[in-house]
């Protein structure tokens, strides 16, 4: 009887989790499938990576296979004393016709174990289609109030002659407000097509937000630079500063400096759960550049009056 090694099929380490199985069985079986498959050999593949995951998923079944011991693949070898006893009871009529089995499916199946080979031909086989990933952007006004995005996929069909196309397809797609830059957003049954009647696969958004001319995002909340005069951070001034909802006053306060925020709470972006994040108005004081011959002689009076010192701590 020849040894098959189902962890290097898989392409899984002997101690692998079942998600890692499972996982390392999808991608071969999307990869071999003959339904879609180009490669070589396809059907052949396929059936043994089949093979090997109806063995190492079922907990009894990959305790019966890991006691057997390790071999090379391909290699003749007879199961250790009293394994056939040990599982199921017994292998069709005892251990003294081991060498009737050609490999291990046999061995599995005349054990009542049965395994991949007599149920999991290709033809007959269904899973899930391809996921499909892409880059949604939008604008914040979108991501403020949801937006429907109209998208082109290259979706993957699978020909009756056992090939694949690939055909341009166009997909709309409800955005929900409340998303921020960097989600990854799932929508179910917007991927490839399912295989044998299988269900189709997913598509997830990645959201990038486009730069906006004034407001920076961070998660929900949002950061805006204020310009001030120099007389409205000494003297405090209520200004009007915009939002996304429109235009509010804010109130700056005798004595403000520059990098210093002002929040607004609620005027930030929505969340999921309802509510808004924070609006962060950041004070910069911005000096005219232009000025007129009073102007400038009351500069010239400030400089002379004043006692401040702005350096005075460099001494």
């Amino acid at each position: 009887m020849k040894y098959k090694d189902y962890y290097a099929i898989l392409g899984v380490e002997r101690g692998a989790s079942e998600d890692d199985i499972k996982k390392a069985y999808r991608k071969l079986a999307r990869k071999y499938h003959p339904d879609v498959s180009k490669e070589k050999n396809a059907e052949e593949k396929f059936k043994e990576v089949a093979e090997a995951y109806e063995t190492l998923k079922d907990p009894e079944k990959r305790a019966a296979y890991e006691q057997l011991g390790r071999y090379r693949a391909g290699e003749e070898f007879r199961p250790p004393p009293g394994w056939g006893e040990q599982f199921r009871g017994g292998a069709a009529g005892g251990e003294g016709r081991f060498e009737d089995f050609v490999d291990l499916a046999d061995l599995f199946e005349q054990m009542g174990m049965r395994n991949a080979r007599g149920r999991a031909g290709a033809r007959g086989f269904s899973m899930p289609g391809q996921d499909y990933e892409v880059t949604a952007n939008i604008s914040l006004e979108d991501a403020a109030r949801g937006t429907e995005l109209q998208l082109e996929l290259n979706a993957v069909e699978p020909q009756p002659d056992g090939t694949v196309k690939r055909v341009p397809t166009t997909t709309r797609v409800r955005v929900p407000k409340g998303v921020s830059d960097g989600q990854r957003l799932r929508v179910p049954g917007k991927g490839a097509p399912g295989v044998g009647g299988g269900p189709a696969g997913d598509l997830y958004l990645d959201i990038k937000l486009a730069p906006h001319r004034l407001f920076k995002p961070v998660g929900h909340d949002l950061y805006l630079d204020v310009p001030i005069a120099p007389w409205e951070a000494v003297l405090g001034q209520e200004i009007e500063v915009p939002t996304l909802g429109g235009r509010v006053k804010v109130q700056v306060r005798p004595g403000s400096r520059a990098g210093q925020k002002l929040r607004l709470t609620g005027k930030g972006l929505p969340t999921p759960k309802g509510g808004h994040g924070d609006l962060y108005c950041v004070l910069s004081i911005v000096t005219p550049s232009v000025l007129s011959d009073r102007e400038k002689a009351l500069y010239e009076e400030l400089a002379k009056v004043s006692n401040f010192d702005p350096r005075g701590h460099l001494q």
